[in-house]
């Protein structure tokens, strides 16, 4: 039996077998409640199957596991060309949208990541055993060969069957190789954070493409440091880069779960400052958490996941605060890891924050050096692991990786420094630190710790450069990237916010998620209901459903920069506003003050804008759409001069214009 799914059998083989000897193949590999309803219900399934599939030549798979999303499909069934998805719910009188988003997200997910479901066409139906009516036949496919969900009760399934195998002709595939193709996926970073808290391993829920970097050999290149840390009683840091979406903060989670480890330890923690983003994960860890429980108390249970996940994923500042607050002791953390390291503060934020908000008046230390000198307070050994994007900066005060490396080498010596051999990119802003440490023992450079290949975009690897060719003015260079992903990866630009967001409404299906972005400048998009004033909660934006307004789908409260940043949207619509707008000779910058715009003339301002958008741009999955407003000739803040150089570009580059 292939190990994806927990029975499977030729259709011939299936129908033959009793329902209690198949049920009993399914049992003996569930880690399911087998309580009396759920072996009813299977069997139910089972039943329904046996009677729709006489006469059909094909392969049947019950209980097919997708790991990205942690959960099983009901039933895969293959005849000819055709991958059926299958979902039951046993009993139901009626569709419901969640249930035909489930059947849907099943079939999209195989489509993606499953190798052998690539080119084949697959048909996802959804069966609520006691509804009235069912569908006669199935709709159009979509471009990629998927269907959307067809509906049916349990006596309308095989009409189903006999429609689509009489509709769709082609190649029939190898039910057995088929099974045996390898599941790649690439999740998005809530859904790895789910996986991994509950013990998945980073190898199942991450692709590994010829081209990519592993990020299986990044994470076993820490879990060794660490290792050779405790073993030999040494201090470690090491600095992990990659391109925006490459899968840093994947790396930390995964390394964290393993070493969360008190017996041993070798106790780890993920540290951020990105509250957003903490925020979000420990909700979506909770949540996944809870409702995985069955038949406990579920409010104690409850209070105790809580407080589990806020020691694993931790905010950097509270971190920071502890030890500032016990000024000898060591945390009790051996392993710390620090997602978007260059965003620690310098030493003025920092010192003006210890006196301003913790009544600390003398305190003169940057974000990293106190960091440092805090897990150096352990007597033996420490490992320190900073995650470290390039051109992520997008606030005051926030130091660059430079002053990581410039405490290390005035503070502490005795500590081994493990570098990625990408630090010297300028992306990074390293280069006079490297410099001053080059000097300096114990210092390695080790190819494993750099991610080059986004894996965000998972439908085309190039679109985290194309934004940064765009970012930098380079034309020729952002139309090449462009015309190398654009079939795969749907890109449009508009002047209707209207049209944009239909847009991304008619690319998303299933539970595919879609939001509405701008930067934190964008002062004057309020014409078009837009107010990045409005403070956006990230977790009912990033989490609820699509019956919730505040979450992303209804398209109705912008997130900026500052709420996105470390996450993602399958599809995303970007307003751009008149804070940075494209001249011949460049970028232009502005800030919106009382009632006009000024320029912007400091040059971190000008890089935390430019970053801004950076982030905005590298948001997206599976596609976006650009809406660069046409201006207003009665509003002089909103001229369309400030507007129409930037969408020209946009559409040079080679952009597809939304008509």
């Amino acid at each position: 039996m292939p190990p994806a799914a927990y029975y499977s059998s030729p259709i011939d083989g299936f129908r033959r077998s009793s329902p209690t000897t198949i049920l009993g193949h399914i049992q003996q590999h569930t880690e399911f409640d087998t309580q009396l309803t759920q072996r009813d219900a299977w069997l139910v399934q089972i039943a329904t199957l046996q009677q729709s599939l006489d006469g059909l030549n094909g392969f049947v798979l019950l209980e097919f596991i997708v790991p990205r999303i942690g959960s099983r499909i009901d039933a895969v069934v293959i005849v000819g060309p055709v991958v059926f998805v299958l979902e039951f719910k046993v009993g139901a009188t009626d569709y419901t949208h969640d249930h035909r988003n489930q059947v849907w997200d099943y079939a999209l997910d195989l489509k993606y990541f499953h190798r052998a479901s690539h080119d084949a066409s697959i048909v996802p139906i959804l069966i609520a055993t006691e509804a009235a009516h069912s569908q006669a036949g199935l709709g159009e496919p979509f471009i990629d060969d998927v269907f959307a969900p067809a509906l049916s009760n349990a006596a309308g399934l095989r009409q189903l069957l006999d429609d689509s195998i009489r509709r769709i002709t082609g190649v029939s595939l190898d039910p057995i190789e088929w099974a045996k193709a390898p599941y790649k996926p690439t999740p998005t970073i809530i859904e790895a954070a789910r996986a991994l808290y509950a013990k998945h391993s980073v190898d199942d829920i991450s692709r590994s493409d010829a081209g990519a970097r592993n990020l299986a050999l990044t994470s076993r290149r820490i879990g060794a440091l660490i290792d050779e840390a405790r073993a030999a009683k040494v201090k470690i840091i090491a600095f992990v880069t990659g391109v925006p979406g490459a899968g840093k903060t994947l790396v930390g989670l995964n390394v964290a779960t393993k070493k969360y480890d008190k017996a041993l330890d070798t106790h780890a923690v993920f540290l951020s400052g990105n509250d957003p983003l903490v925020m979000v994960l420990r909700e979506a860890l909770i949540r996944d958490a809870f409702h995985r429980l069955a038949g406990k108390s579920k409010r104690q249970e409850r209070t105790d996941i809580r407080h589990e996940v806020k020691a694993f994923i931790q905010n950097v500042h509270h971190f920071r605060d502890a030890g500032v607050r016990d000024p000898d002791g060591p945390p009790a953390d051996r392993v710390v890891i620090f997602d978007e390291a260059q965003r620690a503060w310098n030493r003025e934020m920092t010192s003006e924050f210890m006196r301003r908000k913790k009544g600390v008046p003398d305190f003169s230390q940057s974000e990293p050096e106190f960091l440092i000198s805090y897990m150096d307070r352990h007597p033996d050994w420490t490992v320190v692991v900073c995650l470290v994007g390039g051109g992520q900066e997008i606030n005051r005060g926030e130091a660059g990786i430079s002053a990581w490396l410039d405490a290390v080498r005035e503070q502490f010596a005795d500590w081994h420094v493990y570098l990625s051999p990408e630090l010297t990119d300028s992306e990074y802003a390293a280069g006079h630190a490297l410099q001053r440490l080059s000097g300096r023992g114990k210092v390695h450079e080790d190819t494993s710790l750099h991610l080059a290949i986004s894996m965000r975009s998972f439908r085309a690897e190039n679109v985290s450069a194309f934004v940064k060719a765009v970012l930098d003015c380079e034309v020729e260079g952002a139309r090449e990237l462009l015309r190398r992903f654009v079939d795969r990866y749907p890109i449009a630009v508009t002047r209707n916010l209207l049209r944009a967001k239909r847009w991304v409404r008619e690319h998303a299906r299933g539970s595919e998620r879609y939001g509405l972005v701008a930067s934190s400048g964008a002062q004057r998009l309020k014409p078009h209901a837009i107010d990045v004033r409005v403070n956006v909660n990230p977790v009912h934006w990033f989490l609820n459903g699509l019956d919730d307004t505040r979450s992303s789908y209804y398209l109705e409260d912008a997130a900026t920069e500052f709420q996105v940043q470390g996450l993602e949207l399958d599809w995303v619509c970007i307003t751009w506003d008149a804070d940075l707008r494209f001249r011949t000779s460049g970028w232009q910058y502005h800030s919106f003050l009382g009632k006009r715009w000024t320029n912007v003339h400091k040059p971190d301002r000008r890089q935390y804008l430019l970053n801004a958008y950076r982030v905005l741009l590298t948001r997206a999955r599976q596609g976006m759409v650009i809406c660069v407003p046409e201006g207003d000739a009665s509003d002089p803040t909103r001229d369309s001069h400030f507007y129409d150089p930037t969408f020209d570009y946009l559409v040079d580059i080679g952009i597809p214009v939304l008509q």
